[in-house]
């Protein structure tokens, strides 16, 4: 059997598909896959079981990714082609049985995905790990220290918490009488972003920061993996630590935690003060956009959610 699986670009809207990728992995055991992806997510599929093709698209102009797509599987005939995409290139290949994406419910992302081959429940997300990307995790990972994991960017400057918030976390929750007393700190963070959370590292004692900047996303994941704790902005890595079954709590301001909140039962959001509407309004009458539209969320709110979800998680 062979399955066509035609996954998202952004590495957030790809790990809330790969609960449906694993479903279809343990519903067919004899099939092979073929997964169709951008590049920045590709990382996530590498060592999904019985992978006969990685197929990474780089957006071309006048749609030509979707041509490159359409000829590279246009030979084959599909038993099953599942396009998440929604993309022309799909229709035009030769299946048995294809399912696409269609608009949105207003519903968590995840339970869209689900129902695009009628699951309800919907799967929860699933992360393989490559075991070489494990043995570089414990090769950069101290042994046998609890972890507070960080993801202090995103992909919009709007939605990022400040840097000096991240500072007085980090300080609250691993003082001696924190949540998380003298735990060693972990930023994860992509090569580009380095300059943007320099201060943050610099913030962490030497003896008990831990770097992971610009590493590939397998390594990272086997990284996050350890964490005893995530916090972070609403962005690819807080979904991809959420996947992952660490207690995660996102951040939220002029985004759709409904929508794009954290899934899981180890997860949890806290919010701007102020919705997203009223955060977008607030830029009215400035002569030049903010910095941030995150700033009104208070370090003690946040280390407040930490300390509640870690109490909630006393087994992990």
């Amino acid at each position: 059997m062979k399955i066509l699986f035609i996954t998202a670009n952004r590495v957030g809207d790809a790990v809330l598909t790969t609960g449906l990728l694993a479903w279809l992995e343990q519903r067919y055991p004899d099939a092979s896959f073929t997964i169709a992806c951008g590049p920045y997510g590709a990382d996530l599929f590498r060592a999904v079981p019985r992978l006969e093709r990685l197929i990474v698209m780089k957006k071309k102009k006048l749609n030509g990714h979707w041509i490159d797509l359409w000829r590279q599987c246009i030979g084959t005939k599909w038993d099953l082609i599942v396009d998440l995409r929604n993309s022309v290139a799909s229709r035009l290949l030769r299946a048995r049985q294809c399912a696409t994406h269609g608009q949105s419910s207003g519903k968590h992302k995840v339970v869209d995905n689900g129902a695009v081959l009628g699951l309800t429940p919907p799967p929860n997300p699933h992360i393989w790990i490559a075991p070489a990307a494990v043995r570089e995790a414990e090769r950069l990972l101290p042994p046998d220290t609890p972890i507070l994991a960080l993801g202090p960017a995103a992909n919009w400057a709007l939605k990022q918490w400040p840097i000096e918030h991240f500072i007085g976390l980090v300080k609250t929750l691993t003082a001696p009488d924190g949540a998380l007393p003298d735990a060693s700190v972990m930023v994860v963070a992509d090569a580009r972003e380095h300059d943007q959370v320099a201060p943050l590292l610099h913030a962490i004692p030497e003896n008990r920061r831990i770097e992971i900047i610009g590493r590939d996303l397998q390594t990272a994941t086997a990284c996050l993996k350890r964490a005893r704790l995530y916090v972070g902005n609403d962005s690819g890595l807080m979904h991809l630590s959420a996947a992952l079954g660490i207690p995660t709590l996102g951040l939220f301001g002029p985004g759709f935690p409904l929508v794009y909140g954290p899934w899981g039962e180890r997860c949890a959001y806290v919010s701007t003060p102020e919705s997203r509407d009223e955060l977008l309004a607030s830029m009215a009458n400035l002569s030049a956009p903010p910095a941030t539209l995150m700033q009104s969320l208070s370090v003690e709110r946040v280390a407040a959610a930490a300390k509640d979800l870690l109490a909630k998680t006393p087994s992990f």
